[in-house]
């Protein structure tokens, strides 16, 4: 099969767990890395083997051997990016958040419709094979009736306010840089949107959050709690409760392979190692879908990015953030 051609977009820290996984991709290479940085560019596409370096975002768009793009640049600027891909017919693998509120992102989905191209945000937590395994307990019911979710998220972030994290012009903020993945995981463990939502934070000068706290309530009784914080560090685990067991996502549970299982009889801890970085799962899942000439996928739909960010902007509503530039 002749080889998946990707470009890639923002060749940094990011980048390089999607470099390394396509390394163990038989079908796929890295063929084009841009960069307004002309050495970064060069650099990074000669330690992993690229063909061909741009400096200019809309020279690679229109380059007709690239297959997709990957952008790994910080959200701030996902929009513009991606709607440039789209606009050249180019489909689009891109970090999440997809865009910083989900007007940007719904508006996006439909360019990609009308324009015929795929387009997923890169929820690479979602395609780890530890989660295949948490949803197969799931499903199975083994842990009963799941009721309650706790989940955290949180480093000691060093105070530099001109760091991208802290800076409100790259909207920065634990949010969305954080919190997205106490977010997705708990609608991928409900499967549907919280009725009601109540949020609390701590803002920065510079108008961003650097601690915020989020219940999320459910049907029938169901919630989610979680923090997340640039002020300390937390157990980073992702913790699932039902009425006969419960289900804990270990340590740094955004990119683990460690997950157990505790019920009235039994405790098991599995562990599911990638063959990579981890990326390499959403990489071949995007593959899949282009080749066979989807939209979307179905493991994060459009849908689903929708609804993250949909309680996203909520939270950020009600903690009183918004971007000058949304």
């Amino acid at each position: 099969m002749e080889k998946f051609r990707w470009g890639l977009i923002g060749p940094g820290r990011i980048a390089e767990n999607f470099a390394q996984a396509l390394t163990v991709i038989d079908d796929a290479e890295l063929y084009a890395v841009v960069s307004r940085n002309k050495q970064r560019a060069i650099s990074f596409a000669d330690k992993y083997s690229a063909k061909t370096t741009y400096q200019q975002y809309s020279e690679l768009v229109v380059d007709d051997k690239i297959d997709a793009v990957y952008i790994a640049t910080p959200h701030r600027f996902h929009y513009e990016q991606i709607k440039l891909c789209l606009e050249a017919g180019k489909a689009v693998l891109c970090e999440k958040p997809l865009t910083v509120n989900a007007a940007q992102s719904q508006e996006l989905m439909n360019l990609a419709k009308a324009q015929g191209v795929f387009l997923m945000e890169a929820v690479w937590t979602r395609f780890l094979p530890i989660y295949g395994r948490v949803k197969t307990w799931l499903d199975s019911g083994i842990i009963g009736e799941v009721k309650s979710l706790d989940s955290n998220f949180g480093f000691c972030v060093p105070r530099d306010l001109d760091d991208r994290m802290y800076n409100h012009d790259l909207a920065g903020g634990v949010l969305l840089d954080m919190g997205i993945y106490n977010v997705t995981i708990s609608q991928w463990v409900y499967g549907e949107n919280p009725q009601s939502i109540q949020a609390s934070a701590l803002l920065t000068e510079t108008d961003v959050d650097e601690h915020t706290a989020v219940n999320m309530s459910y049907s029938n009784g169901r919630h989610s709690q979680f923090t997340c914080s640039f002020l300390v560090k937390h157990r980073n685990d992702f913790c699932i409760y039902g009425t006969k067991g419960h289900i804990k996502i270990h340590d740094m549970f955004w990119c683990t392979s460690d997950a157990t299982l505790v019920t009235e009889t039994e405790k098991l801890t599995i562990s599911e190692p990638f063959r990579a970085t981890g990326f390499e799962y959403e990489i071949e899942e995007a593959m899949s879908c282009i080749r066979a000439g989807l939209l979307e996928s179905s493991i994060i739909s459009h849908a689903d990015t929708l609804a993250t960010m949909t309680v996203m902007d909520t939270i950020r509503s009600q903690i009183g953030q918004k971007y000058s530039f949304e």
